[in-house]
């Protein structure tokens, strides 16, 4: 299991390095002109922390999963992170509209990756919660 967290850290510090990349990739200097300065603003900035908050869950996956498995912070850590990913799977189907990749060979692919990928995290996240819980 602790090599599992770690996979998991490894992949979040890759999707929060990945961020460097999105205003290019979705050409925000175009894309972003029209709206208000505060729109454009919080889009750079939120972008910024959700890197972060990925960046940050990467890094105590990588050098504290022992610590997720074996103690009671680490469990009730576990099942806070479970809800985040959970809830993250969720706005992937409810959040963003299907006109986004069907149809789309390249979106339709990675749509079902990243569904598979929170899935992935989401259970990992609550069975480590669930093995932890009576600590």
């Amino acid at each position: 299991m602790e090599i599992q967290i770690k996979l998991i850290g490894a992949s979040l510090i890759f999707l929060a390095l990945i961020h460097i990349i999105f205003p290019k990739y979705f050409n925000w200097q175009k894309e972003l002109v029209n709206i208000s300065l505060v729109n454009r603003q919080m889009i750079y900035v939120h972008t910024f922390f959700i890197a972060l908050a990925l960046l940050l869950m990467g890094l105590l996956c990588i050098t504290s999963a022992r610590d997720l498995m074996a103690t009671k912070l680490g469990s009730k850590l576990a099942l806070g992170l479970g809800v985040f990913w959970i809830t993250r799977l969720l706005i992937q189907f409810f959040g963003y509209s299907s006109k986004l990749w069907k149809g789309k060979a390249f979106e339709t692919i990675i749509h079902i990756l990243f569904s598979i990928l929170w899935t992935y995290i989401s259970a990992i996240f609550f069975y480590i919660y669930w093995l932890g819980k009576d600590l």
